[in-house]
């Protein structure tokens, strides 16, 4: 099984808690159960659960009714899952600040291990 761990900037916010936390009931719920699937399946995870994005960054897709969340993680040394931000998704396409925020916290996180 994997460890889902949730990204932590260098002053200790957590963006994705906070996104989560603001989050529908019900989007949120589904949201928790999906996180569940990432740590049970891991890489193995696929559509419609889990895209790769770009850089080996991958987004988790939670829906529930029409409202649709995207979640962005990445593997780490290990059985390890980052997970950096989310976004509700209200275009086809997933948007490029959106994906330049994840990539960011993702290299960030990077650096802080090697050092």
């Amino acid at each position: 099984m994997f460890q889902v761990e949730f990204y932590e900037t260098a002053h200790g916010d957590c963006p994705v808690k906070k996104f989560l936390d603001g989050l529908p009931v019900n989007l949120r719920t589904k949201a928790a159960r999906s996180l569940l699937i990432l740590q049970q399946e891991g890489n193995n995870l696929r559509e419609p659960y889990s895209k790769p994005i770009c850089d080996g960054l991958f987004e988790l897709r939670v829906k529930f009714a029409t409202d649709i969340a995207r979640v962005f993680y990445f593997f780490f040394i290990g059985q390890k899952i980052i997970v950096t931000s989310g976004f509700v998704k209200k275009t086809p396409k997933t948007p490029q600040k959106e994906i330049d925020k994840a990539l960011t916290c993702k290299r960030e996180y990077e650096g802080r291990r090697k050092a």
